[in-house]
């Protein structure tokens, strides 16, 4: 039996600790859908999606049986609309329980043939979220250790980009 996942988010922008994520997911799930939020929750985010899509799949590009994309709507619509029969979302913390098990509660009740998984990041990554990426990088600070090279200029060229704006 082949069983399709998806991990959704905002990935503003993608970090080493969701690359960690998709890598160890592939590994449970046949095909792993990294999908790329357009509908960010009344976020503000510092990429389009255009370039969080783009960066993703670069991160991700040699990683087998894993497809990124962009998407909106209700994350477990749009599973069930695509033949995946799992959302895998990341736990870092104690803190992300609580919302994690809410969202998963209700996505039941939208979509009972979808099941929610969660995951737990590796040791060293159960720190990194993208806000605190974002803001060390606009500090002037390194971010080597949290984000794919290309990510890391892309940060810096937004940062570049703001100075001058």
């Amino acid at each position: 039996m082949s069983v399709s996942a998806m991990y959704p988010g905002t990935f503003d922008p993608i970090t080493l600790g969701h690359r960690d994520l998709v890598r160890r997911a592939a590994k449970i799930f046949d095909r792993v859908v990294v999908a790329v939020a357009t509908d960010t929750g009344g976020k503000q985010t510092m990429f389009s999606v255009e370039e969080r899509v783009s960066l993703a799949k670069s991160v991700l590009a040699d990683e087998p049986g894993v497809e990124v994309t962009g998407y909106s709507g209700l994350t477990v619509k749009y599973a069930e609309a695509h033949g995946l029969a799992v959302v895998m979302r990341g736990l870092r913390a104690v803190s992300d329980f609580e919302f994690e098990f809410q969202l998963s509660s209700m996505s039941r009740h939208l979509a009972p043939s979808v099941e929610t998984v969660f995951l737990t990041p590796t040791q060293e990554f159960t720190f990194v979220a993208s806000s605190r990426v974002r803001e060390i990088a606009m500090l002037g600070g390194e971010v080597t250790k949290f984000v794919d090279p290309e990510v890391e200029r892309a940060l810096l060229e937004k940062y570049e980009q703001s100075k001058k704006g």
